[in-house]
């Protein structure tokens, strides 16, 4: 990677999007943390699956797009096999047990670090395990991250009353990706539904 490209994906690290996350927190040792072996081989059974899932979805639909042109019969079968299986993550996802269908938070999300609503007050310096489902593309990425701040939220939830900040510790260079690729592709779509809201109100 050049120096231009590398630059480039350094910034992208750090756009930031406002978005909707059904999240699972909890505190753990620094210890669990330090340690890149811990974050778990185990997880991989759901969280990683639905990482990677993702990841080949994305990859993949540059050639469904191109055999769309030439096999469009072949190209729709495919993209009900990729339903199904859509499907069948979700279903394993929800099972689980940590992530209930309509039960959504606030976040602030970076490829850094995320920044979300909680119940009690948390301590700066403070490690989390942090599970969260990403709603718009029904990705789920685990993380461990360390408490740079926390406060009262100016929002008014009364069922999340402080607002936390966490930077990511370890992230694991898949879910990293997925991030990157989540937030610039929300972030296009929030500035494409601006500019369509701009040109209806100036009619």
């Amino acid at each position: 990677m050049n120096k231009d490209n590398a630059s480039t994906e350094e910034r992208r690290r750090f756009f930031r999007i406002d978005d909707e996350v059904n999240l699972f927190y909890q505190k753990v040792d620094e210890k669990m943390v330090v340690e890149p072996s811990h974050l778990s081989d185990n997880i991989l059974s759901n969280c990683s699956l639905s990482s990677a899932l993702e990841l080949i979805s994305q990859d993949s639909a540059q050639l469904l797009y191109r055999l769309e042109r030439n096999q469009p019969d072949i190209a729709e079968y495919l993209r009900l096999i990729d339903s199904k299986i859509d499907l069948l993550s979700q279903a394993i996802m929800l099972q689980g047990g940590q992530f209930k269908e309509n039960s959504t938070r606030n976040a602030n999300l970076s490829a850094a670090g995320i920044a979300f609503e909680v119940e009690q007050q948390l301590e700066q310096g403070d490690f989390l395990e942090i599970k969260m489902l990403l709603v718009h593309c029904m990705a789920v990425i685990v993380a461990y991250g360390k408490v740079v701040y926390c406060k009262k939220s100016q929002s008014g939830d009364d069922q999340y009353p402080y607002l936390v900040g966490v930077d990511y510790v370890n992230l694991k260079d898949q879910d990293r990706e997925l991030l990157i690729k989540h937030v610039v592709k929300k972030q296009l779509q929030q500035l494409r539904d601006k500019k369509e809201s701009d040109n209806a109100a100036s009619r």
